[in-house]
């Protein structure tokens, strides 16, 4: 059996600079570097192929888009609600634990998808999956975190950037499915077996934090504090941000921007481009800039992609701001859930579910608020709140103190 890398988050947050020469380092963390890439590469790659079946589903069940968006608001709900209370489950029992085991179930509820018997037992479904997914994010974070400590630089981006590779594959995936007509079934089954031999064979390699014991008898689970709140709402308006361009970006190509219906996804490609160029490179501009003006520029360079996208309704100029905008907002929920995850007057666990649950909530609470706009007023009013958000996000970025994890 491989070697499992044991290390405390305490032991792993108070390590000095020269506990071991930096290539003995690297070479020791290597193994579980690699293992928490590929649970971030997995949780991507599942989450695209079950999605990029969704009109199959949809039309299993018989149900609108309207109905659509209920089921996938229960797996919204689910997720929310997981997401504060997998920090105290951390704390106990170590992210490893937590990983492995949110990563089995997560995998293990995709095959049952096109076996519920009715509509309700697809929302119970769906809300069951949206905790496991909530949790499995929270901890493959806190593994991500142990491993930046270990390894003493900033490398949070580039786990990101394997999250959305898989999305990309994933939905690649997806396409090749539906290509030799596999049904639902067949098809997340094979998904799902490969997805749980890969977790198998990367819970050796994890970081094996061990759990905290505490002695000030204070509670694990915590509502946020004043720190927290400030990067959770920098992850709000960022993760804000990403669901509107998701979710309306296409939209908003073809009717506002007037886009035929071939040239109206190219937005949101360029978008998920965006996003993927720029978490590969972010490690290394978060070295030479460091944490928070890395933050400020990434804040303006959204605000002026989006205001691009909304004050020259030309089809080209919207493919070409949306792109600024995936660029600008790639590298700072992966920056958030750094600076969360180093905080020292907390546990990674327990700092990245407070941050991630106030971050999350713009995607539960994003899309739905921008239709409403949009139905109220205009979707290029809805987006000109975004981009106010994006102020906000540069504002708070500036605003922040405090150590900067780039910098020794």
């Amino acid at each position: 059996m491989p070697r499992v890398l044991s290390l405390s988050t305490t032991r792993l947050a108070c390590l000095p600079n020269n506990f071991l020469p930096s290539q003995r380092i690297t070479n020791y963390v290597s193994p579980s570097r690699l293992a928490v890439k590929i649970i971030f590469f997995l949780n991507g790659f599942v989450h695209a192929n079950y999605f990029s079946r969704l009109p199959d589903i949809q039309e299993q069940f018989a149900i609108d888009n309207g109905v659509v968006g209920l089921v996938l608001l229960s797996s919204s709900v689910g997720a929310l609600l997981a997401m504060p209370f997998t920090g105290w489950l951390i704390v106990r029992n170590g992210s490893r634990r937590i990983t492995i085991l949110a990563g089995f179930f997560y995998c293990a509820l995709i095959p049952l998808i096109p076996v519920m018997p009715n509509l309700w037992s697809l929302i119970v479904l769906f809300f069951f999956m949206g905790i496991s997914a909530g949790m499995l994010d929270i901890a493959m974070n806190s593994q991500a975190v142990m491993v930046e400590q270990l390894l003493a630089k900033p490398i949070m981006t580039s786990f990101h950037a394997l999250f959305s590779i898989g999305m990309m594959l994933g939905a690649v995936a997806g396409s090749l499915f539906l290509k030799i007509n596999a049904g639902l079934f067949i098809h997340f089954l094979v998904i799902t077996i490969l997805s749980l031999i890969t977790v198998y064979i990367a819970r050796y390699y994890l970081i094996h934090d061990k759990p905290v014991i505490r002695n000030d008898g204070g509670p694990a689970f915590r509502l946020p504090n004043a720190a927290m709140v400030s990067i959770g709402v920098i992850a709000f308006c960022c993760m804000l941000g990403e669901g509107a361009m998701a979710d309306w970006s296409t939209n908003y190509m073809e009717n506002v921007a007037l886009a035929n219906k071939a040239l109206a996804p190219i937005g949101l490609s360029a978008f998920a481009m965006a996003m993927t160029i720029g978490r590969v490179f972010g490690d290394g501009a978060r070295v030479r800039f460091g944490d928070r003006p890395l933050m400020i520029v990434c804040g303006i360079v959204a605000t002026a992609g989006l205001s691009l996208a909304i004050l020259i309704i030309h089809p080209f100029a919207v493919i070409a701001g949306l792109f600024i905008v995936g660029i600008g907002l790639s590298p700072v929920v992966p920056m958030a859930y750094s600076l969360a995850g180093n905080t020292k007057s907390l546990s990674p666990g327990v700092a990245l579910a407070m941050v991630t649950t106030v971050g999350y909530s713009g995607f539960l609470f994003g899309p739905p608020i921008i239709g409403l706009l949009a139905q109220w007023q205009s979707l290029r009013v809805a987006l000109a709140l975004v981009a106010i958000l994006f102020i906000v996000m540069t504002f708070l970025s500036y605003r922040r103190r405090g150590e900067n994890v780039s910098e020794p």
